[in-house]
């Protein structure tokens, strides 16, 4: 991030008060969650989208959505989600057409989505604990303290390394399968 602005792989210009802003609805949410797949350029018919919107905030599927509730949603995704997040410059909205365009902004929004649980330890403080692990085993090193002696300094090194990458693979297993956009529905629909 440099000034504000969120930086990316294409250098986005969203700046973090923008990007909350967007993401406080959930409406606008399972917009996105709904784009995730899709590739940059990729269009979407709003009909679609509102359908599948509504299917989610009702905790229905798809081919149960009746069309008064589907018409709210549609009317309020037209009217006020998708015009303020075309202009926020996270999609492409065409009214006319009615269609929505990923962008890679759209795309680069999913990294604030991750779901944590409120009991859960967040990943940083797992790696806060493996660097003061690492640190106390260094100092025990420096100083040739009591059973430290015993192994080759390489072989606490070698355990370090090995802790951080299943530390580093755990995170990156649970962090794929809590995006937004990486299971059939977004958190917080049954």
């Amino acid at each position: 991030m440099e000034g504000g602005r969120i930086m990316g792989a294409g250098e986005s210009q969203l700046t973090e008060e923008t990007v909350f802003a967007m993401l406080s609805n959930q409406r606008r949410r399972f917009v996105l969650h709904a784009l995730e797949h899709r590739p940059a350029g990729a269009e979407v018919p709003l009909g679609a989208l509102a359908e599948k919107v509504t299917a989610w905030e009702n905790g229905i599927e798809e081919v149960e959505v009746d069309s008064k509730a589907r018409k709210s949603v549609y009317t309020s995704l037209q009217q006020l989600h998708l015009p303020k997040m075309d202009d926020a410059g996270i999609l492409d909205f065409d009214d006319r057409a009615g269609t929505v365009t990923v962008t890679p902004e759209t795309e680069d929004l999913t990294i604030y989505l991750e779901v944590v649980n409120g009991n859960e330890v967040p990943w940083h403080g797992y790696y806060l604990g493996l660097g003061a692990i690492g640190l106390s085993l260094l100092v025990a090193l420096a100083l040739d303290a009591g059973p430290f002696t015993a192994l080759p300094d390489l072989a606490w090194v070698a355990f370090l390394v090995v802790a951080l990458l299943v530390f580093a693979s755990a995170h990156t297993l649970t962090a794929r399968g809590r995006r937004l956009g990486d299971y059939d529905r977004p958190p917080g629909v049954e």
